[in-house]
């Protein structure tokens, strides 16, 4: 009980949080009315920055949710072309992530991290489809323990300044395990092939819970 009242928080949010305590403390003594409403912002931060303990399936048939939040979209498209992945059909799953979700981001898989490449973009509505291409954004390109090529996209949205990515090339990293975190409001683009979709649109997700997809069979 007291771990779903007080999670854990994440690293990022340690400079956050105080600066908002202070703030709030000079505030209080300034004003009640203005302190308390600087005490919401502070409890609204802390929560912002939660890191709850995820429990996965511990199964490498199947890709996990890479993020809180809701199914935006869903769609077969070619891959990146950043990473000169456009003649390569990928199924896309976008999960977009509102300012009251939790933000640490989780591998779906376990595996090897291939390639990092960040882009500068705009911050527009991380809602839409064009966010994909024109947002501020950070490619995970990693190798699972099933030997397939998966592609995350950390994308900032409208409010979303700060992409915070945890690993670097040539790391291995377990399913479930963080591997970032994207400030205030943003989105999380999987792709994948060689895998059945296990979610429709606009269903809601819990980072290194959901199940996205499960592994095609050979036969």
């Amino acid at each position: 009980m007291i771990d779903i009242l007080f999670p854990k928080l994440h690293k990022e949010g340690y400079r956050f949080l105080a600066i908002a305590a202070v703030i709030t403390f000079v505030l209080l003594l300034i004003s009640n009315f203005f302190g308390i409403i600087s005490l919401i912002i502070t409890i609204w931060i802390y929560y912002f920055f939660r890191d709850p303990e995820r429990f996965f399936i511990k199964d490498e048939n199947y890709l996990l949710s890479p993020a809180d939040g809701v199914v935006s979209q869903i769609s077969e498209i070619n891959g990146p072309l950043e990473l000169g992945l456009e003649n390569k059909k990928f199924t896309r799953v976008s999960i977009f992530m509102n300012v009251f979700d939790c933000h640490v981001n989780r591998a779906p898989s376990s595996g090897k991290i291939k390639k990092i490449f960040y882009k500068a973009g705009k911050f527009i509505n991380a809602t839409l489809d064009k966010a994909s291409d024109e947002n501020e954004r950070n490619y995970i390109t990693m190798i699972n323990s099933k030997g397939d090529e998966l592609i995350l996209v950390q994308i900032a949205g409208l409010i979303a300044r700060r992409i915070v990515c945890e690993v670097k090339e040539n790391d291995e990293i377990g399913q479930g395990n963080s591997f970032g975190i994207i400030r205030f409001g943003s989105r999380v683009d999987l792709y994948f092939e060689n895998y059945q979709l296990m979610v429709k649109k606009n269903q809601k997700t819990i980072s290194g819970e959901t199940i996205i997809a499960r592994k095609k069979s050979n036969d």
